[in-house]
């Protein structure tokens, strides 16, 4: 087989909402404690026990991700990464059956039409990020990710006059 394959891995920035949800379940937590001694003197460490596993389990682990792109000739399969240990698949695409891909500042993309949005890039700012529209699912999608050099070289030959460098 001449199979092709090519991984980057990109971070995702945490954003201040998700110190403010930090902050707050801190806070709750704090707060029933301060109640559950006063009402619930016997049970109060268990009960802040069970409830601060569950916060560190479904809040603080979700949100350490990182985003793996893995791209296998020319099959794009996006995986998320939870707290460096905990993997699920987020999406997976063809990317030659993409309209256009092209940078997500290009004006090439002001007249695309979509449906959902798909964002598996860092979330920062000045980040060189790309755009791909895609019918996925009987939907038109915009999946904004985060390539580097290497992988838009990848790409390159198999996308031909629809992906632009701008």
């Amino acid at each position: 087989m001449n199979d092709s394959i090519y991984e980057h891995l990109v971070s995702r920035v945490r954003k201040p909402v998700d110190y403010i949800i930090r902050g707050l379940t801190v806070a709750a937590l704090v707060i029933i404690f301060g109640l559950s001694t006063i009402y619930l003197a016997q049970l109060a460490l268990i009960v802040l026990a069970v409830l601060g596993f569950l916060a560190y389990t479904f809040i603080f682990k979700r949100q350490n991700v990182e985003f793996e792109y893995t791209l296998l000739n020319h099959d794009l399969d996006v995986d998320v990464i939870f707290n460096r240990e905990k993997r699920k698949k987020r999406i997976s695409f063809d990317f030659q059956a993409a309209e256009i891909i092209a940078p997500s500042q290009s004006p090439r993309l002001n007249s695309a039409r979509f449906e959902r949005v798909v964002d598996v890039s860092s979330g920062l700012k000045d980040a060189n990020t790309y755009t791909a529209i895609i019918n996925l699912d009987q939907r038109m999608t915009k999946i904004i990710f985060e390539p580097d050099q290497g992988m838009l070289d990848f790409m390159k030959p198999w996308m031909g006059t629809r992906m632009y460098n701008d």
